[in-house]
């Protein structure tokens, strides 16, 4: 039983597109041991929080009790660098340069046909992107509204920089600026190397077709002056404020996961963290049926957990689309400034920050310091085996016979942080029990299966 990636492209595309890991999934990579290679890659940025709809007030993530109070900036290929060297170290196979033109499904498992060869699994995985093929292939429809406008994303080097440039990446107010018909944001990412997002403040006027050097020239010329000249362009492209979402995440043994399952306007760096967090979701359930001890039902607990969550992103991500439009009717302006006087009050900005953070998901648990039999650790370091965990703080729960083959049990002091008696983990790292949630062995079977027969108490 093996994972295969199937991958389109013959190599990764140099790209920060993403480029944003947020602190709630900086806490879920944590538990997979990722993060610290995700920080060796990073861009260097201010210490600042993250934003709601460009406004100038940093969301402050500092009472909501995690390690990664602000957004780490890296480059979208380097997350997939450290994505794939983990996957083969695992034992995953990658296989590139394989385009799909092919998926059929039977009760047993689907057929993947690709440019190169066909593959056979017992569950496909779609994580191909908003243009999806094997979403097309299924003939799914994929409702939501079209774009209203086209912008530039592009990465490019500059051979030279004006006083208006940059230096470092930080809070997105400082990074943004329109002048000349355009409104601009210019990110440094390394070196002489710049992520670059612009389009006319003029909607009508946007272009369509490839992305030309000319148009870029023109928008870093007339947005930053002279003295800012460009020496590459490395990738380039359109996008759009397009919000779109799958009905239904699982279709029998084919899931969709990121872009295939979900589209929306790129505020406040969210599309790479729902895809993310989709797949550590994911990834322990499907693991769990192809093992054989997942309970009926927990494969479709990922629609029933990831869908609400896209929701919420495109709902909010709508609104942020209307305060953050770079030409805004008086109306529109007035709003901004109510809505930056409001995000000036601690528990508007709290509430703010947890919603763009994703650290308010029903069911986190804070990565506390515990001193447990065996020395001092974090709750992240217990859950790096990507099993369930039962974290007993008091003594007095001790593992029901039947499910060590799934769970560990912990015995910690208990920690300012975690004030229940016990807690029962999912391998995401998600509370499933506690004492007050009724008999610890109903919760273990809902989560993690019948219980298996001859095991050791």
């Amino acid at each position: 039983m093996r994972t295969v990636v199937v991958e389109s492209l013959a190599e990764r595309v140099e790209q920060t597109k993403g480029g944003t890991i947020q602190p709630r999934t900086a806490e879920l990579l944590e538990l997979r041991g990722l993060l610290e290679a995700m920080h060796a890659r990073a861009v260097d940025r201010e210490p600042v929080g993250g934003h709601f709809a460009t406004l100038p007030v940093p969301l402050d993530c500092s009472r909501w009790q995690t390690r990664h109070p602000y957004p780490l900036s890296i480059r979208q290929d380097l997350v997939e660098e450290v994505l794939e060297h983990a996957a083969l170290a695992r034992g995953a196979g990658l296989r590139r340069g394989h385009p799909v033109t092919d998926a059929e499904q039977d009760t047993e498992g689907v057929t993947v046909t690709t440019t190169e060869r066909t593959f056979r699994a017992r569950y496909l995985v779609a994580c191909d992107g908003g243009h999806s093929t094997v979403r097309k292939l299924l003939r799914l429809p994929f409702p939501g509204r079209p774009g209203t406008f086209q912008a530039v994303l592009a990465e490019i080097r500059l051979a030279s920089v004006s006083a208006l440039v940059p230096e470092r990446a930080g809070h997105i107010s400082g990074l943004t600026r329109a002048a000349g018909g355009y409104w601009s944001m210019l990110v440094p990412v390394g070196g002489d190397r710049y992520r670059l997002t612009f389009a006319p403040e003029d909607e009508a006027a946007a272009l369509s077709g490839p992305v030309t050097e000319s148009e870029i020239v023109d928008a870093l010329t007339v947005v930053y002056g002279e003295d800012t000249r460009l020496a590459h362009v490395l990738a380039a492209s359109r996008w759009s404020d397009a919000t779109r979402q799958l009905d239904h995440y699982r279709h029998g043994r084919i899931l969709f996961a990121g872009d295939a399952a979900h589209i929306h306007p790129p505020l406040g760096g969210q599309g790479l963290n729902l895809g993310v967090q989709n797949a550590i979701n994911l990834g322990w359930k499907l693991a769990a049926t192809l093992h054989g001890w997942a309970p009926d039902g927990l494969l479709d607990t990922y629609q029933e957990e990831r869908h609400p969550a896209a929701a919420r992103v495109l709902h909010h991500t709508s609104a942020q689309r209307v305060l953050a439009g770079p030409n805004p009717a008086e109306d529109v302006a007035a709003l901004r400034d109510i809505f930056t006087d409001l995000l000036s009050l601690p528990d508007t900005n709290h509430r703010l920050a947890g919603m763009m953070s994703g650290l308010d998901a029903p069911g986190r648990v804070p990565d506390a310091e515990l001193v447990t039999d065996e020395g001092t650790t974090r709750l992240s370091a217990l859950l790096r085996s990507g099993r369930g965990l039962l974290l007993d703080l008091t003594g007095g729960h001790p593992l029901p016979p039947g499910w060590s083959d799934r769970v560990d049990r912990v015995h910690a002091k208990p920690d300012h942080q975690l004030t229940e008696a016990a807690l029962l983990l999912r391998p995401d790292g998600y509370r499933c029990w506690s004492p007050v949630g009724g008999p610890l062995e109903a919760a273990l079977s809902r989560w993690f299966g019948v219980a298996a027969t001859g095991d050791a108490v």
